[in-house]
């Protein structure tokens, strides 16, 4: 049962380490550790997703600013309860890592594969420029009864055809990690620049 469980959240990601180790969290006696990873898109800009790994799984000596990497595993959420409340942070979390020679070795640096549940009602938009887009929200079961909570965004027919899925219902998706930076604007005035991260759908089933 734990087998078929993983293997409806499978990430292969590829890029350079753009950030310093930092300590996340402990588990059992593990330690975990999070960087930032910047991943090519085929257009001439990056994402730069946040990647948490076990120190048993690479030694953090080993890991630093410039290494290009090739990392298997699995989208995850957590809940951050701070002081704005409670927010749904998002990371890769590592099972394999591979070191590579240079960013030419990078084949498919970004796909995912995703089998969960429509969570929250779809919404459907268009943007100024006319392209349609829905908002949807999968949770995805992962083994002892947790759930990771995805964000996800569907275009064209895929927009118009998951609009009218119901919460509940049971999808199968690939695509990719996509990040994209937007502005919060507090009731103080001040506005800060924040990182959303969410799946841009490819192909989906129901």
């Amino acid at each position: 049962m734990v087998g078929n469980l993983i293997e409806n959240n499978l990430v292969t990601i590829a890029g350079k380490v753009i950030s310093g180790l930092e300590y996340s969290h402990e588990v059992y006696g593990e330690g975990f550790y999070s960087f930032v990873l910047e991943v090519p898109r085929l257009s001439d800009s990056n994402d730069k997703i946040p990647i948490t790994i076990s120190e048993r799984l690479v030694s953090k000596d080993e890991l630093s600013k410039g290494c290009i990497l090739e990392i298997e595993g699995q989208f995850r959420s957590y809940n951050n309860y701070g002081r704005e409340g409670n927010r749904l942070l998002l990371t890769v979390f590592a099972r394999e890592i591979e070191f590579l020679e240079d960013e030419s070795k990078i084949k498919n640096p970004n796909q995912i594969y995703l089998n969960g549940y429509i969570c929250k009602k779809p919404i459907y938009r268009t943007t100024p420029f006319g392209r349609e887009i829905t908002d949807l929200l999968l949770a995805v079961n992962r083994p002892y009864n947790k759930s990771d909570y995805i964000p996800c965004i569907a275009w064209g027919r895929n927009a118009r055809y998951s609009q009218n899925l119901f919460v509940g219902d049971n999808i199968k998706l690939w695509g990719r990690i996509q990040s994209r930076e937007y502005q919060k604007k507090y009731s103080s005035g001040e506005a800060v620049t924040k990182t959303a991260y969410e799946v841009s759908i490819s192909k989906m089933e129901v």
